[in-house]
């Protein structure tokens, strides 16, 4: 019965030596010259400054989920694109009603200003 799980435990004990022989080996193998600004903490490519719990603006966070949305739209395009002679017209329209939705919506959020990084 426990025979069954051996390529299991063989598969995870690789995991784990796959994630931690790297680390390890950059820990002895690499130099550490350390140096204040290697050192010191950034967030989002700026130094952090004042408190951790300052409020970011709105903007980023709307080009973040432009950013997503069209991601998405890419990673939906793929399949769909290799699939295409087999769910023929009807999935051509599903395709065309997706992208038109999108880009009403891109539409919308450029003329609202989201996109205008002042």
């Amino acid at each position: 019965m426990l025979q069954q799980y051996v390529p299991i435990l063989i598969f995870l004990a690789l995991a784990v030596a796959i994630g931690i022989v790297p680390i390890l080996a950059g820990l002895l193998l690499g130099k550490r010259i350390p140096e204040e600004a290697k050192d010191s903490p950034y967030e989002c490519g700026f130094e952090a400054f004042e408190d951790s719990r300052m409020r970011f603006d709105v903007r980023y966070y709307l080009v973040a989920i432009l950013f997503i949305i069209f991601d998405l739209e890419i990673a939906f395009l793929f399949p769909w694109a290799v699939a295409l002679r087999e769910i023929g017209m009807p999935g051509l329209l599903a395709m065309a009603f997706f992208l038109t939705i999108l880009v009403i919506g891109f539409i919308y959020e450029w003329r609202k200003g989201a996109l205008n990084w002042e």
